[in-house]
């Protein structure tokens, strides 16, 4: 007599087990995979305003004044042959734009970023602060100048 031989395969309850799972495993992932975005992009904030501060500080030494005060996000010519246009022009990896400062917000020159409206939260400017300064973002050579501007301050 013949018998018949079962299907080979899985079996939806086998199948919404594996489903199930592997939800539970991506749950688990998203927060951290998203705590190394924030992280990545503060590490790159910060690495792109010591680059900036540190051709700010050589323009500084060999014309002995400082870069001008431009509006935010619009590159100083003077500035040409330290960064590229681009560099500055393209805006933060936080929003915002570049800026320059000059014999304003009570300081005698800063570059930084100005966050017009999409401001990032303390808690990151904070997390930037520990990779450059004090981790005060209201003291020290990198700090806040006023509602949504957070400088390196060049000179005071």
């Amino acid at each position: 007599m013949h018998q018949p031989t079962r299907a080979q395969g899985f079996t939806l309850v086998e199948l919404l087990i594996v489903v199930v799972i592997l939800a539970i495993l991506a749950a688990m992932a998203i927060p951290s995979l998203n705590s190394f975005t924030a992280d990545a992009k503060h590490a790159a904030f910060a690495s792109e305003l010591n680059v900036l501060a540190e051709a700010a500080s050589r323009y500084h030494v060999r014309n002995e004044q400082h870069l001008p005060d431009t509006s935010s996000g619009v590159w100083p010519s003077e500035f040409d042959g330290y960064i590229k246009e681009g560099q500055f022009e393209s805006g933060t990896p936080l929003g915002g734009v570049w800026d320059t400062e000059l014999n304003s917000f009570g300081v005698t020159a800063a570059i930084g970023a100005h966050f017009n409206g999409a401001q990032p939260s303390n808690d990151d400017l904070t997390a930037i602060d520990v990779l450059i300064d004090d981790g005060d973002i209201s003291t020290g050579t990198v700090r806040t100048l006023g509602s949504g501007r957070y400088y390196y301050v060049l000179e005071e």
